[in-house]
């Protein structure tokens, strides 16, 4: 059974700050997220953050700003479009759009170049693709509104590809459970005193949003065998933070290649198994990220069994 785990993600940040996004309600945006092709399944707020869990991916709203992401053959960009439609673009501040390569690109309802199209309708910007077009590579959009993000403004991206071992055998059998997924991971320790919300899809496949204050993280777990697909993403600053994220995770669930993706993050491999580096690339954005972006591969990582034709 093939599932697309590569997200499309929309950043939106206002300008106006009379506006807060969290007023808006939930019935407004169940049908931001219906425009994605996507439905809310649960929920959880604190004093900061109300963050949505859907039925392919999340969904993170602040009162300035909103972080969506979504998998499979989602539509994301007539999300975005319906969220302008209904603020306007002179309440924007700041806009971002990110996709990765797909698995099996064909089988998407557009390609980024579509998706881009759509958005200069009515946002201008610059459009960037960081990685080899041959390979893993990663798609951006950013706006070229008059805005700077301050360097706290920190983003990191774990995306982990073909897992291997006991990890990924549990995430594939009949007798996990959602706490189960959680211990495996560690995640209590990795993200202490977050409260979470997770889902464990049938016959698998498994969500989960986590928010403390400001903060938050989410993982999406496509375990399928030949095309398996872990995702953490987080604004956590792992500089400062007790736990090195990266690795514990990347020991757990064994990955054949993984990329790692920092706005305003450095570059930490300390605790990485042993690797190459396949292609790394860096971008300084006129609103005051700096990206980076590493591919990287186990050493002989790769056990091939004979198929027969």
């Amino acid at each position: 059974m093939f599932f697309e785990g590569s997200e499309k993600k929309i950043e939106v940040i206002l300008a106006d700050s009379s506006k807060k996004l969290r007023s808006f309600g939930q019935p407004f945006w169940a049908d931001i997220v219906a425009c994605a092709n996507a439905e809310i399944l649960s929920s959880i707020s604190n004093e900061y953050c109300d963050a949505y869990l859907l039925s392919e991916s999340s969904l993170f709203v602040w009162d300035d700003r909103f972080v969506m992401l979504t998998c499979g053959t989602t539509t994301l960009a007539d999300a975005v479009m319906s969220f302008i439609a209904h603020v306007g673009e002179e309440a924007i501040g700041f806009a971002s759009y990110q996709r990765k390569n797909e698995y099996l690109s064909h089988l998407q309802s557009s390609s980024f170049q579509d998706d881009l199209k759509k958005i200069r309708q009515t946002i201008t910007g610059n459009a960037y693709r960081i990685g080899h077009l041959d390979s893993h590579h990663h798609y951006m959009f950013s706006s070229k509104k008059p805005f700077i993000a301050p360097v706290t403004d920190v983003t990191n991206e774990l995306l982990m590809y073909h897992i291997n071992g006991e990890a990924a055998d549990y995430l594939r059998g009949v007798n996990q459970s959602s706490q189960g997924i959680r211990d495996l991971l560690a995640l209590s320790e990795l993200f202490p005193d977050f409260i979470v919300d997770d889902f464990l899809f049938e016959p698998f496949g498994y969500s989960i949003n986590g928010i403390k204050g400001l903060e938050y993280f989410t993982i999406h777990i496509t375990p399928q065998e030949k095309s398996s697909y872990v995702s953490l993403e987080t604004n956590v600053n792992l500089t400062n933070h007790p736990v090195d994220i990266y690795s514990r995770l990347l020991s757990s669930l064994n990955p054949g290649s993984w990329d790692v993706i920092g706005f305003n993050s450095p570059k930490n491999t300390e605790g990485f198994p042993a690797h190459l580096c396949l292609g790394s690339c860096s971008l300084a954005t006129e609103q005051g990220y700096d990206v980076n972006f590493s591919h990287y591969q186990q050493l002989c990582h790769e056990v091939l069994i004979p198929e027969y034709l």
